[in-house]
C-alpha cells in the first residue's frame, strides 16, 4: 500500500475483457491509479482462471480453482459477476459504464450488441465515455468476423516466417515466440490508445471509440523486418538467433554452455576481437564494417565459433564486459530471478490474495518518481467485489 498520488487517480475503468490482452492492458491501467471494475460470468469467470495447471494453493496448501495464468494480468483490479445475458444483468452494466471513463471490451465484432453494451450503444448515452475495443482482426475487413488468437495471429502476421531455425538447419521451421507476445503488445497499444484518448477528452469532452486488432499490432511490431521488406525489396527469412542488419547478434557456444554476443558496432567488433585474440579480424576487409561482416556471414560466424567454445560463459562475460563489449547468459526463468540485477530492482513481487494470503508477481517495469506505480490488490476472487463495487459506484444496497 502506498500513499503516493496516482497517475490516474479518479480514472474509473470497466473492464469487460477476458485472456490476455484486454486484461494487460486494465492492469497496466491499474497498477497507474485507475479503479478498475473487471466484470465476469457468475460461476466461472475470465477463460484463464481455468486455464492451468499449475493452480493457485491457499493459506492452508489446498488447490484453489484459479490457475497460474489469470495472475499475471489481474492484479490491482476488482471483480464483479454479473450475467450479461440476463435483462436485469444488462442493466447494471449499463449503469457502470455510465459512471466509467473507459470500457475495455474483447467480445467478437458486433457481440454486445445484443446487449446493448456496444460502443454506438454506449456512446450515445454518454458522448465522453472512451470506449475500447479489442479483437483479432478489427471492425472492419474481410476478416472482421473471424475469432483470432494470439499463435493464430503470430503465424498470418509474418512474426512465425521470421521467428526460428533457418531452412537447412536441424529442426528448421516456423516457431511462434514463447510467450503470447501478440496479446500482451496489443495490450500496450491498447493503453497507448486509451491514454490518448482521455487526454483527448479532457480538452474536448469528446469520447470515442477506439478499434484494436491484434494483426494489425503484429505487423505494425515487426519494427526492421517489414522495414527491410518494404523498402530493402527483400523477404526476411528464418535466421535462428542471427540478426538480419547486424552481424555478430547471436548465440554462441562456449566450453560449459552458451552465451549471447550482441555487437553494435564496429569499435565493439574490434574490441571482441582483441579480447578473443583475433584482432586481426578487425583489420580484415570482409569483416572491418558491419555491412562487410552481413554480407560475410557465412565465413565470420563459424570463425567465432571456434573462438568462443575456447572459454566458459562465465569468462567470456567477465572479459568481454570489462572491454564494454554487450554479452549475456541464456538464463531460465529460476536464474532470472536469482539474478543480481533483477534482484536489485525488485522485479519479484509479493501481492496479497484473500484465500492465499499471499500471492508471487512481476513488477510493473515503469518507474514514476512522482506517480509511481502501486501495488494496492492481489488478483481478485471471482466475484469478490461485487457487493462493495455495486454499493460504491451504483449505490446499490445488499
Amino acid at each position: 500500500m502506498t500513499t503516493s498520488p496516482r497517475a490516474l487517480q479518479g480514472v474509473k475503468v470497466l473492464d469487460l475483457s477476458r485472456v490476455l490482452a484486454g486484461p494487460w492492458c486494465g492492469q497496466l491501467l491499474a497498477d497507474l491509479g485507475a479503479d478498475v471494475v473487471k466484470v465476469e460470468r457468475p460461476g466461472a469467470g475470465d477463460d484463464t482462471r481455468s486455464w492451468g495447471p499449475p493452480w493457485l494453493k491457499d493459506a492452508a496448501g489446498e488447490q484453489t480453482r484459479d490457475a497460474a495464468y489469470y495472475f499475471c494480468a489481474n492484479r490491482n483490479k476488482r471483480s464483479v459477476t454479473i450475467d450479461i445475458a440476463d435483462p436485469e444483468g444488462q442493466a447494471l452494466v449499463k449503469r457502470l459504464a455510465m459512471e466509467a471513463d473507459v470500457v475495455l471490451e474483447n467480445f467478437k465484432v458486433g457481440g454486445l450488441e445484443q446487449y446493448g453494451l456496444d460502443h454506438a450503444t454506449l456512446l450515445k448515452m454518454k458522448p465522453g465515455l472512451v470506449y475500447c475495443s479489442i479483437t483479432g482482426f478489427g471492425q472492419t475487413g474481410p476478416y472482421a468476423q473471424r475469432a483470432g488468437y494470439d499463435f493464430l495471429i503470430q503465424g498470418m502476421g509474418g512474426l512465425m516466417s521470421v521467428t526460428g531455425r533457418a531452412d537447412g538447419e536441424e529442426g528448421a521451421g516456423p516457431q511462434k515466440v514463447g510467450v503470447a507476445l501478440t496479446d500482451i503488445l496489443t495490450g500496450l497499444y491498447a493503453t497507448v490508445g486509451v491514454l490518448a484518448a482521455l487526454a483527448h477528452r479532457d480538452r474536448t469532452g469528446e469520447g470515442q471509440h477506439i478499434d484494436l486488432a491484434l494483426l494489425d499490432v503484429q505487423v505494425a511490431c515487426l519494427a526492421n523486418q517489414t522495414a527491410n521488406h518494404l523498402i530493402g525489396g527483400m523477404t526476411p527469412r528464418r535466421m535462428g538467433n542471427a540478426h538480419p542488419n547486424i552481424v555478430p547478434y547471436q548465440d554462441f557456444p562456449t566450453a560449459d554452455g552458451d552465451m549471447i554476443l550482441a555487437v553494435g558496432n564496429d569499435g565493439q567488433f574490434g574490441k571482441f576481437c582483441e579480447v578473443a585474440g583475433k584482432s586481426e579480424w578487425s583489420r580484415d576487409e570482409r569483416f572491418a564494417t558491419n555491412a562487410a561482416r552481413v554480407k560475410h556471414r557465412a565465413e565470420l560466424i563459424p570463425l567465432l565459433r571456434q573462438a568462443t567454445v575456447m572459454r566458459t560463459t562465465h569468462e567470456w562475460i567477465v572479459a568481454l564486459e570489462s572491454a564494454g563489449v554487450p554479452c549475456g547468459p541464456i538464463n531460465r526463468l529460476d536464474e532470472v530471478f536469482a539474478d543480481p540485477q533483477v534482484i536489485a530492482r525488485g522485479l519479484r513481487i509479493t501481492l496479497p490474495h484473500t484465500m492465499a494470503g499471499t500471492v508471487p508477481g512481476v513488477a510493473n517495469p515503469i518507474r514514476m518518481s512522482a506517480s509511481p506505480v502501486a501495488y494496492d490488490r492481489g488478483p481478485p476472487m471471482l466475484g469478490e467485489h461485487t457487493a462493495e463495487v455495486l454499493r460504491e459506484w451504483l449505490g446499490v444496497d445488499a
